[in-house]
């Protein structure tokens, strides 16, 4: 079977989900602005010590998305896209092979869009819905790829494009699809040979 693969974020739409979904539910739940003068300073400590390597970003997210709990959260889930499914770059539709997003993004974020817009397989980051809380690893860099090799059967499975916003993170995936790797940049999209771009 041929695949291709995506990232989400920055990729398939134009910005990160996990970040505008926290700020919309403040918005349209605003007795969480209650939680803000610990919420706020726990997130900016964690933020920092994660850039510093003191703790890892797993330990950081787990810390994001801890309000679900005081949220209806498949209801703001719905709204949510409610509002942001057309945003979804039009050229993704125009895919004619089995379809693989692979993100960071939380599932109990993801599942929904992943039914309305035709995502064939959707590989991202497991959370409690009920705490918020991360299960098992963040799923970005090489962790992507572990979790494809664990959810297909890589045997009988052909990559052929791989579509991501960041070369930097996405090095892993990229590997996948030697000649027909996509960098996504502001809505663009320019082809490269993971060679040309990976000298090293």
């Amino acid at each position: 079977m041929e695949i291709d693969i995506y990232d989400f974020d920055k990729t398939l739409i134009p910005f990160d989900s996990g970040s505008m979904f926290i700020g919309f539910c403040f918005l349209h739940y605003p007795y969480l602005f209650l939680l803000f003068p610990v919420f706020f300073p726990v997130t900016v400590i964690g933020l920092v010590l994660s850039l510093l390597g003191i703790v890892s970003f797993t330990s950081f997210k787990k810390i994001c998305f801890c309000f679900v709990a005081l949220i209806p959260l498949d209801r703001a889930v719905k709204k949510f896209w409610d509002r942001h499914e057309k945003q979804i770059h039009k050229w993704y539709f125009d895919n004619k092979r089995y379809s693989v997003v692979i993100s960071a993004s939380p599932d109990f974020l993801l599942n929904e869009i992943k039914q309305r817009i035709g995502i064939d397989k959707l590989i991202c980051t497991r959370h409690n819905k009920k705490t918020g809380a991360i299960i098992g690893k963040n799923c970005r860099g090489e962790e992507k790829v572990k979790r494809l090799f664990e959810e297909l059967d890589m045997d009988n499975i052909r990559v052929i494009d791989v579509y991501s916003d960041s070369i930097t993170h996405d090095k892993p995936i990229f590997s996948l699809a030697t000649n027909n790797c996509y960098h996504v940049a502001h809505g663009k999209i320019n082809r490269f040979k993971f060679n040309d771009k990976y000298k090293d």
